[in-house]
């Protein structure tokens, strides 16, 4: 019976299934023989439940059990348990199952235990964040002599059936010097470390125990002193028990004083396993201090909300700020949040992961993504800030709306305002249909008497000439700022929101056609025998708003009649500042008389389904 499962071709999934299914307890024992080559080391670095952790979702195979402290059963032979425990009736007490105390799949999100992640730079952090994401959301790249993250990025982690909110950082390095960079994210990590419950602390496998592990285990009794961090040995997928190269490192991560050590490689996802048994007792108890009814109250009035929260305008609005480096993108989202988030100063293309932050405005919940600086790539830019430009352009396409901030002081020097990268980014986010919303900030550098007919000169000619640069999109809000003082960031965020209602706004069909007949009879056409035949014009979608106009016969509306369209939904409608979309289809005879007798309304036999193959241009109508 054993035979096929030896084969390679089979994964553990579906040992797991099949025990699960036929209740086989009788070949557990020759099972675990099979395995007892990656279970012997005292990690079990390499069994089975390693690779169903690190690669599938068994969420439904492996049911959460919390593991006394006293328990002699490790690994796979105790999950293995569970799966059987779960696949029958032996879930009651009697039967030997265990109660699962939490069910973190069910608890909001806002309420999760929250895990930093910190150690040395280059100890694999971020590639950890990934795969605790199971995204590739942080940057890795191997930089010895550079730090590639420098912000806070934050992420639900699914380790089985653990749910946490995990925290990237950036390394540590004690011997920074005051005011720079390192010092200004060491000065970060220890404001979020103070609001967080646990902490993973890492070092390389490979390299040991290093000089800066110890500095930095120092640096966490005096930030932390009520965390007691779980370290985590990265990297140790080459490191081999039998020559004794494991059992070296584990005595020397032992020296850091937070206990026993645990070997794992966020590459390959090997030691997953006894990173969750770690974790799962530590989450538990944090979850039970929690009061229950005031967990069982949250609870309900979050499912209140998502039931309530059926229009599209009230949905979770994802915002991305971009721009060229150094404008103030970063400044802008720490005035935003009211907290320092993400780390600012004066030299440009500081930010190079996207950060994204979750907040609550106004009863609505808006994800804000803070973008690197913006640039053109060439083939000789290589390394992370190739990946953030990538980055950067990926959550663009991603955002309902788009921030595009601008240089006051460079516009007022330049006397132009928007470069081409710039002009780039605005017409890119109109083409993929988002909704745009451009920020001018470093307002107060033009204040004074000196700068009086400047600051007025800036604020008329900016929207002119964005109007001009852009003319597809009529009505781009303009927003002038200070995020350094804090100024405007209230006008910014309710023009966002406006924005973004106008995106999700859906018109009725009935009055689409009335307001069709006025904007026809008003406009003095020169020819009235050239004039178009719109026999039906309705809304196919949403965000962007996506109009069809049907006409008769082989008729065709010219591009001028479609801008005369589009200019007029944008007045008639309140719809400047977003793009708007009209497409059109011929009506053969038969349509014109079904509709003719169904009060201008296609019959039900020859509906008409409007399918949006892609949110960027096309919408073919079948």
């Amino acid at each position: 019976m054993l035979r096929p499962w030896r084969s390679r071709a089979l994964s553990a999934r579906n040992v797991l299934r099949s025990l699960a299914a036929d209740g086989s307890v009788g070949h557990l024992q020759e099972l675990i023989t099979v395995d007892s080559a990656a279970t012997r080391t005292s990690s079990g670095r390499g069994s089975l439940v390693n690779v169903i952790l690190a690669n599938g979702n068994p969420g439904s195979l492996l049911p959460p059990r919390a593991h006394s402290a006293g328990s002699s059963v490790r690994g796979f032979c105790t999950l293995v348990e569970d799966v059987l425990s779960s696949s029958g009736s032996a879930s009651s007490p009697k039967n030997g199952g265990r109660v699962r105390t939490v069910d973190f799949t069910k608890v909001d999100v806002n309420r999760l235990p929250t895990v930093i992640l910190v150690g040395r730079p280059n100890v694999g952090k971020s590639a950890l964040f990934n795969r605790l994401i199971r995204r590739r959301e942080a940057l890795v790249y191997n930089t010895p002599e550079d730090h590639v993250t420098r912000d806070i990025k934050e992420g639900v982690a699914k380790l089985s059936d653990l749910r946490f909110r995990v925290l990237d950082s950036a390394g540590l390095e004690m011997a920074a010097s005051s005011g720079s960079i390192l010092d200004r994210t060491a000065t970060m990590i220890a404001k979020v470390l103070s609001r967080s419950q646990f902490a993973i602390f890492l070092i390389d496998a490979r390299v040991g125990l290093h000089p800066m592990d110890a500095e930095v285990g120092r640096w966490l009794r005096r930030h932390a002193p009520g965390i007691k961090p779980i370290v985590v040995m990265n990297k140790s997928e080459s490191l081999d028990d039998a020559s004794g190269s494991l059992t070296t490192v584990t005595v020397e991560a032992r020296r850091l004083g937070f206990g026993d050590p645990i070997a794992i490689s966020a590459e390959t996802g090997l030691g997953m396993a006894d990173l969750y048994q770690a974790l799962r007792p530590l989450l538990e108890d944090s979850m039970r201090r929690m009061s229950k009814d005031e967990c069982s109250e949250e609870n309900s009035s979050c499912e209140e909300t998502s039931c309530c929260e059926n229009d599209e305008s009230k949905l979770p609005l994802q915002l991305a700020i971009v721009g060229r480096p150094n404008v103030g993108k970063s400044t802008l989202l720490n005035a935003l949040l009211e907290e320092d988030r993400v780390v600012v100063g004066p030299e440009a293309g500081l930010t190079r992961d996207s950060v994204r932050v979750q907040f609550q405005f106004q009863g609505r919940t808006v994800y804000l993504v803070d973008t690197a600086g913006w640039l053109q790539r060439t083939r000789q830019e290589k390394g992370p800030a190739s990946l953030s430009i990538m980055q950067s352009r990926k959550h663009l396409m991603r955002a309902h709306v788009v921030a595009l901030v601008l240089d006051a002081q460079e516009i007022a020097q330049e006397k132009r305002s928007m470069k081409h990268a710039e002009v780039v980014i605005a017409r890119q986010a109109v083409d993929e249909g988002r909704g745009l919303v451009v920020i001018v900030n470093k307002m107060d550098l033009l204040r004074g008497k000196r700068n009086s007919a400047l600051y007025e000169k800036v604020m008329q000619a900016v929207p002119e000439e964005i109007q001009t640069v852009i003319p597809q999109v009529t009505g781009i809000p303009v927003v002038f700022t200070s995020a350094l003082e804090g100024r405007g960031k209230m006008a910014v965020m309710h023009q966002v929101i406006d924005t973004y209602e106008k995106w999700c706004s859906r018109l009725p069909t009935a009055r689409l056609n009335r307001w069709l007949r006025k904007v026809m009879s008003r406009h003095s056409w020169k020819d009235q025998a050239a004039k178009p035949k719109i026999k039906y014009f309705t809304q196919v979608k949403a965000r962007p708003p996506t109009f069809v106009a049907f006409v008769s016969g082989k008729t065709r509306l010219s591009d001028t009649d479609i801008r005369f369209l589009t200019r007029s939904l944008k007045e008639d409608f309140n719809l400047g500042g977003i793009p708007v979309r009209i497409m059109q289809r011929s009506m053969s005879r038969n349509d014109e008389l079904s509709s003719s007798s169904n009060s201008s309304k296609p019959s039900s036999s020859r509906a008409v389904t409007a399918r949006t193959f892609s949110d960027k241009r096309t919408v073919a109508a079948a």
